[in-house]
């Protein structure tokens, strides 16, 4: 499982620009919190080689999935709490859960400066949440 600012990361495939390249299907982890995006640790090294070559070669854009040995999608993000097709709202309720329990953690502990951030996470989340069940409310009544 992957964090970042105490949220766990999602797991998805989307698109990276290495300086004038694109490249299409990489395993990412998304923050669904701070929107911090990432290569998944496991193709990190396969990333990083194919897109100097394809930079180097002037490619505009090329899928990584063509060039790099397939690995099984499933099996790589199985770690990971929530996945990109799971419905929004869900994502952030469970996000919300686990930081709850951190929270509760943090106090037990005593640790100030993590129960801060936590508390600032939730007040995102929070946000977030209450966005989407108004999007989800708009799209109701059209």
């Amino acid at each position: 499982m992957s964090f970042c600012c105490g949220a766990s990361m999602l797991g998805t495939k989307g698109t990276l620009r290495h300086i004038r390249t694109q490249i299409h299907n990489v395993p990412l982890l998304f923050c669904p919190v701070c929107h911090r995006v990432e290569v998944h640790h496991q193709v990190e090294n396969e990333y990083e080689i194919l897109a100097e070559y394809a930079h180097g070669d002037g490619a505009p854009e090329v899928d990584f999935q063509e060039y790099v040995e397939h690995r099984d999608v499933q099996e790589m993000f199985e770690n990971c709490v929530n996945h990109e097709n799971e419905e929004p709202l869900e994502v952030v309720r469970s996000q919300i859960d686990m930081a709850l329990d951190l929270l509760m953690v943090a106090k037990e502990i005593g640790d100030a400066e993590w129960e801060q951030q936590l508390k600032k996470r939730l007040n995102v989340l929070s946000q977030r949440r209450h966005k989407l069940k108004n999007k989800k409310t708009m799209r109701g009544l059209s």
